[in-house]
């Protein structure tokens, strides 16, 4: 991954083509100019706007005329509106901003527009009432069915002053969700600790020292002295890789401390966010929006309007998948705090703090197992994880993963573009990946993003899936690859699980291809799933090669990956459950609304039950929870252990038929492709793993895998 990209002048047009009757037209990152995104957005809407108001005025109560009409009418948006909000999570920027604030607002009315379409719903809802529904495929009823509940909950019935009210409503709430994000990414950037002396990295391991001195670097600019990883000095920010090895390793405990309140006042006015950073008055203001326009729409609160079109049926039972799985976890956790205390007294901490939580696991975890993450990173060079997770593809999935350098232009000298074929040699999709954290543009976290869905066009022609697959990796520095940490591999692995869901489906319609028309709390499924074979053998030592010597990863390593599988797994898992539960709470109770101060309390509180080590009352980290704030899981965490229930009894169907049988391994793998990768949104998730287990999910496998089970 660390060979130079061709210049974007390389790019020739002609070869970006599929093959003969399948196409895709990628974006052009070569060409974009933020200057043309208020225009391009402007002339797309005023085509889109005549295009309804034609299917509005014409519809009759038949597929054609309402599904695929409307899919139709927004396929510029893919070419046009799609790259923009890529772009501002990659390559963020004062002016993109500013064009995409501009533009936001009638992106949101279209929706709006189209969403709200008395017509259209009308004509949607004869169709299911009609003679020609039994003449619908499965996969088409679906979608219509979807897509009147889709209509309902966007305010369809509303009529006067209460859909005026909605409607301005989700304009704010939509503008509110934007600047929430851009406060966590300014409030990331601004902060540093730059360090000059010997005792304030000690413990840091090469690695953190590598990558503290090229954060340096890259602040400071050529003209200041060239800080190296041995002499520094050294930038420490609170982006993922460099906080979480601060954290883990340095011997400073009052820098860990230091360090650690930033981030978790991150983006409030508790910590050194700038007051324009400042997200603590949007949670009250966001909430009340939601709570306000649940009950315009009829429901009790937000919670319910969310969980209306996932597969939990209600919060009870959302608050059940919790409970059972609190009672393991913190017993687990509780252990695990107990585990800590020899050291704590070894290293001189008298009381255990949370800023010392992570050292001290990362000791114990260093005694217990004899290994330390600066052993495993010599063996997890990016290229070589590549290759590996590909040879996996290909051997569950009968794909194969081809890199495609010059065929598309890229936004950054780090992304690259990959050809996926299948087992005919056809090309059948095709992806981006960004691996590196580059903080100064680029938003933490790792995720999957939709540039081209898999459709059927009007020429007959079939367009071709491509995703964005997007990492915060350790970057590489001067001559050395990217040494990936092994949860940065396990995160690698779990993005392109999403990654696959929409490049290997089958479905041509738009509104069920890939992950769209998922239930949020199954998409989830598909990627964590991936993350099981990080703990394979034949998988993991297939690619874990030193980068210099390339002698295999030493067998008693592997073996202490695997029982280091379960550490600490009780307090991960209340953290997550922490983090989920508080979210449904403060969706599903309407007297936070509006209340951001109230909101704060009841995550503390909520975090307080489920935690061992109590919160600090300056935690603040809900100004920093993009996901709910910022991203799609409002009322759904929790879909990431609902999700896991059903993805590790997917993988014990793996374990049941032998992982070391290969010819069961590919059999269940390409069962796994033609059910829940192929079928997508087609169909119920529960019926789609039904089809893949042969029977419902059961929790016992993830209580095995995370070594929590009681019997």
């Amino acid at each position: 991954m660390t060979e130079p990209l061709p210049p974007a002048e390389s790019f020739d047009p002609a070869s970006a083509g599929a093959p003969d009757g399948r196409r895709w037209d990628l974006p052009r990152f070569d060409r974009f100019t933020v200057e043309s995104v208020e225009p391009d957005v402007a002339a797309m809407l005023k085509t889109a706007t005549a295009g309804f108001e034609r299917i509005e005025a014409e519809v009759q109560p038949t597929y054609a005329a309402t599904v695929t009409a409307t899919d139709r009418l927004f396929e510029p948006f893919e070419r046009i509106w799609g790259p923009v909000g890529h772009l501002m999570g990659v390559q963020n920027s004062k002016a993109l901003r500013d064009a995409h604030a501009a533009a936001l607002p009638s992106i949101v009315r279209f929706g709006l527009k189209t969403s709200q379409s008395r017509p259209l719903y009308d004509a949607l809802v004869a169709l299911r009432d009609g003679p020609d529904w039994d003449g619908l495929s499965g996969v088409q009823r679906r979608i219509v069915d979807q897509k009147i509940l889709a209509a309902e909950l966007a305010g369809v019935a509303l009529e006067g002053e209460e859909k005026e009210r909605f409607n301005t409503l989700s304009e704010e709430a939509s503008k509110l969700s934007t600047e929430f994000s851009n406060h966590v990414l300014d409030a990331t950037k601004a902060f540093s600790l730059t360090l000059t002396e010997a005792d304030e990295v000690e413990g840091l391991p090469k690695t953190a020292r590598r990558l503290y001195a090229a954060a340096y670097n890259e602040a400071k600019g050529e003209d200041d002295p060239q800080a190296t990883p041995e002499n520094g000095p050294w930038r420490v920010t609170l982006d993922g890789p460099s906080l979480t090895q601060f954290l883990s390793h340095a011997a400073r405990r009052d820098l860990r401390e230091t360090l650690y309140l930033a981030h978790i006042t991150k983006a409030s006015r508790e910590g050194e966010t700038p007051a324009e950073d400042d997200n603590e008055p949007l949670i009250g203001r966001i909430l009340q929006i939601r709570q306000e326009m649940a009950e315009l729409l009829g429901y009790p609160h937000f919670a319910a309007v969310s969980l209306a079109e996932k597969m939990a049926p209600d919060v009870a039972a959302v608050e059940k998948l919790h409970a059972e799985l609190l009672g393991a976890a913190k017993a687990g956790a509780a252990a695990d705090m107990e585990h800590l205390r020899p050291l704590a007294e070894r290293y001189g901490v008298d009381e255990i703090r949370h800023w010392d939580v992570g050292f001290l696991a990362e000791r114990l975890r260093e005694e217990r197992f004899e290994f330390t993450d600066e052993d495993l990173r010599p063996y997890f060079a990016l290229p070589n994880v590549l290759d590996g997770l590909f040879r996996l593809c290909h051997k569950l999935f009968g794909v194969t993963m081809e890199h495609a350098d010059g065929e598309a232009p890229v936004w950054h000298r780090d992304a690259r573009f990959f050809r996926v074929k299948n087992e005919n040699g056809e090309v059948i999709a095709g992806f981006y990946l960004d691996p590196y954290s580059r903080p100064a543009d680029k938003r933490g976290g790792a995720w999957m993003g939709d540039c081209l869905g898999r459709r059927r066009n009007a020429d007959g022609s079939l367009q071709l899936p491509v995703a964005y697959l997007v990492c915060n990796g350790t970057p590489p520095t001067g001559d050395t690859p990217s040494l990936m940490s092994f949860r940065e591999v396990e995160t690698l692995f779990h993005e392109f699980g999403h990654g696959l869901q929409h490049m290997l489906t089958t479905v041509e319609e738009p509104g069920a291809a890939g992950i769209s028309g998922v239930e949020w709390d199954a998409v989830e499924l598909p990627s964590q799933f991936m993350e099981n074979w990080c703990y394979h053998r034949p998988t993991l030592m297939g690619f874990a090669k030193h980068h210099e010597t390339g002698e295999p990863l030493p067998e008693e390593l592997f073996e202490k990956i695997v029982k280091a599988r379960t550490f600490r797994a009780g307090s991960q898992m209340c953290r997550q459950i922490g983090f989920g539960s508080s979210d449904m709470k403060l969706h599903s109770t309407p007297e936070v609304a509006g209340d951001s101060a109230a909101a704060l309390a009841l995550h503390r509180k909520n975090l307080t039950r489920v935690s061992v080590l109590p919160p600090l009352e300056e935690d603040r980290t809900l100004c920093s929870f993009s996901h709910i704030f910022a991203g799609g899981y409002a009322a759904g965490y929790y879909s990431y252990k609902w999700a896991e229930v059903l993805s590790a009894d997917a993988f014990a169907a793996f374990e049941e038929a032998g992982l070391d049988d290969e010819a069961a391994v590919e059999r269940t793998g390409r069962r796994f492709r033609d059910t829940v990768l192929s079928l997508g949104g087609g169909e119920d998730p529960m019926a789609v793993f039904e089809q893949f287990r042969g029977r419902p999910p059961q929790p016992d496998a993830l209580l095995r895998h995370s070594g929590l089970a009681t019997d």
